[in-house]
């Protein structure tokens, strides 16, 4: 059950995006950067594509990349997934650059995934289910643009699939407060750095922990 149907309201970080508590952006940088060596452990990996299947690619933003990612390499379907950058004003940002909350860009996932084995729609309901789309520039601790609830569509059957699974959430009834997620024509991606790719895979994690 997504936490925001509890009954806590909003006022919660989703268990798969829990992030260490950081008192500010410099710190941000400095936690992620020095966190302990990867392990040596079994860990999921997304789904083999089968010979001659057509693909297509999702983009959303919903606080931290490494617990955003992990949940949706979870779904059967998705057969690949990217961290990276977006929807800012700097050309091939850095991670030192993101985190001063002054290029515009969000930290997002790229989703490749075969539509005959999981639909868009599905993959929607991850994202609303994994992260607070209520509150803006922040993701429990996490505060910043960098951390905005976005979904950047490619086609305009995303954008429709979009404003509307937005739509039907907020008549739901099931928060307490307007879901402030952005809808917006995918921009430029810039992959992240190799290290925050399934950063938390090569740690034998599956969630970050506050």
């Amino acid at each position: 059950m997504p936490l925001w149907t509890s009954g806590r309201g909003t006022d919660y970080v989703a268990r798969s995006l829990l992030v260490p508590v950081r008192s500010g952006y410099t710190d941000n940088f400095s936690l992620r950067r020095d966190m302990t060596t990867p392990t040596t452990m079994p860990s999921p990996t997304a789904a083999t594509p089968r010979p001659g299947a057509v693909t297509q690619t999702a983009l959303f933003g919903a606080g931290c990349f490494w617990g955003v990612e992990a949940t949706f390499r979870q779904v059967p379907g998705v057969l690949a997934t990217r961290v990276g950058y977006a929807g800012g004003t700097t050309d091939h940002p850095t991670y030192e650059q993101v985190c001063t909350d002054r290029t515009g860009h969000a930290e997002v996932v790229e989703v490749t995934y075969d539509p005959s084995r999981v639909d868009y729609d599905t993959l929607l309901n991850v994202f609303w289910e994994n992260h607070d789309p209520t509150t803006r520039n922040r993701q429990g601790p996490d505060v910043g643009t960098q951390y905005r609830s976005v979904v950047f569509y490619a086609t305009p059957e995303q954008k429709a699939a979009a404003t509307a699974s937005r739509d039907a959430l907020q008549a739901s009834g099931k928060l307490h407060r307007p879901v402030v997620t952005e809808i917006e024509p995918a921009p430029a991606f810039h992959p992240a750095e190799e290290y925050h790719q399934r950063y938390l895979e090569k740690r034998g994690l599956s969630s970050c922990h506050i």
